[in-house]
């Protein structure tokens, strides 16, 4: 699991660690993490030009003891100090390897390090800093913890910022390197292990071992209904492809059975296309709104009635006017989930963290925000974010399929923040496989589901 904290979290546990340890101990390993990662991206340290752009917190600091030991390692390293109360200990130590202080933008380096802001400054950026990173665009950037300028606890922006290339963090990861639209900005994030004892993260990332671990696999003596029978209501006669990919979600071998409830004309066509799908019965989830038009609050009201785990997607969405049950999972874009709440869609766009959290606590139950990071959010707070995926998967159907497959695990018996969870890092990485770097639809990632199944290492 990669795991996210908040900066107070980050402080405290530090806190906690320099008790035990000699002074500057801890700085002394953040930067040595951090010169290493500069000696990777540019594949040597003797005779290469680095520029330190350095504020007043300790990320400064992390950079100017970085800045020394590159420049023991034959570097020319020159620190551009944008405070002050640039860390004291940090400037001797790099005069004293050889690095130079300047007072403006040098001869043009190969890499820039920014230790502009530390992680508890305010997001934006003050003038001089602007400035500063304007003079050297182009070079690529080693960010010190997070690209200075973001909110680092929340992943918003709030003015400029810095593009990194390469993100060094140390101890955890931050809320801002997982979330957007922070997170497009950090470049590769590379992690400094320093061995603190944190709390419970702020935000979780699944990884191959843990949905490896979460995914229902068929005991020895299973059949078709032990596995779970998943319902699909969606689609119309004016949107019979929603209907189609919705049941290539559900019917991608995650479930035991899956069912189809829609009109005559849309159910042959899905019978055509699967011929494995059955009518109407019992189910253990319900998929409903994709496609569905003015018939989707109906078809809502009608899965309720089974009082089984629902995934309401789409045309239904606009159906839910209140608390929800708490095995329901709703699946919004940024457009929808502002015409749910009453928010502007940039602003969703903007705080996504803060809209997917408020939402799932408004409607008491799992809110699958859809983006580039997608978000999972619980009513009690806790966060997962999908790292999987490609560009290309932002593609019509695309949802609808997520949307079947979430079905899927619920009616599996995952919890619904698991199947969520599970459904949309599936959804991620069989888009990867089925696109190949290239174009895909959405029939190419249901048909790519069992690929990226079989893909996970053994639970």
């Amino acid at each position: 699991m990669r795991r996210a904290h908040t900066v107070e979290q980050v402080r405290a546990a530090e806190r906690e660690l320099m008790a035990r340890l000699p002074e500057g101990a801890l700085m002394q390993r953040a930067a040595t993490g951090l010169a290493y990662a500069v000696v990777d991206l540019l594949g040597s340290a003797y005779g290469r030009r680095v520029l330190l752009l350095v504020g007043s917190g300790d990320n400064g600091g992390d950079a100017l003891y970085a800045g020394a030991l590159l420049a023991r390692r034959g570097a020319a390293v020159q620190a551009w100090l944008l405070s002050d109360h640039a860390h004291e200990g940090g400037v001797a130590a790099l005069r004293e390897a050889g690095g130079r202080v300047v007072d403006g933008s040098p001869a043009r380096p190969e890499v820039v390090v920014d230790g502009i802001v530390g992680i508890g400054g305010r997001p934006g950026l003050r003038p001089e800093a602007a400035a500063a990173l304007e003079a050297v665009r182009g070079v690529p950037v080693v960010a010190v913890d997070t690209p200075s300028g973001v909110d680092v606890d929340t992943g918003e922006l709030d003015g400029a910022h810095v593009t990194a290339d390469v993100t060094v963090t140390f101890g955890t990861h931050k809320v801002a390197h997982l979330v957007d639209p922070a997170s497009r900005y950090c470049g590769a994030v590379h992690l400094v292990d320093l061995g603190l004892d944190l709390a419970e993260p702020a935000v979780e990332a699944l990884q191959p071992e843990d949905v490896a671990a979460l995914l229902p696999r068929p005991a020895a003596d299973a059949q078709k209904y032990t596995r779970g029978v998943v319902g699909v209501r969606a689609g119309s006669a004016l949107y019979p492809g929603a209907a189609l990919l919705s049941v290539a979600g559900a019917a991608s071998g995650l479930a035991g059975m899956v069912r189809y409830v829609g009109p005559a004309e849309v159910a042959d066509r899905v019978r055509q296309w699967h011929p494995e799908v059955v009518g109407e019965g019992r189910v253990q989830a319900w998929v409903v709104g994709s496609g569905g038009g003015e018939s989707a609050g109906d078809e809502l009201r009608a899965a309720r009635s089974d009082r089984v785990p629902t995934v309401v997607d789409a045309d239904a969405l606009a159906h839910v006017d209140g608390p929800q049950p708490a095995d329901t999972v709703l699946t919004p874009h940024a457009g929808e989930l502002a015409a749910m709440t009453g928010a502007e869609r940039a602003d969703v766009e903007a705080r996504p963290l803060h809209h997917a959290r408020g939402a799932a606590a408004a409607y008491g139950c799992t809110v699958l925000l859809k983006g580039r990071r997608t978000l999972i959010a619980e009513p009690d707070g806790r966060v997962r974010v999908t790292t999987t995926g490609t560009p290309w998967l932002a593609t019509a159907g695309a949802g609808d399929v997520l949307g079947g497959l979430v079905g899927a695990l619920l009616a599996a018996r995952l919890t619904a923040y698991d199947a969520a969870s599970v459904g949309s890092w599936l959804h991620g990485a069989a888009a990867t496989l089925a696109g190949r770097d290239g174009p895909l639809v959405a029939s190419d990632v249901a048909a790519a589901i069992p690929a990226a199944v079989r893909s996970l290492p053994r639970a």
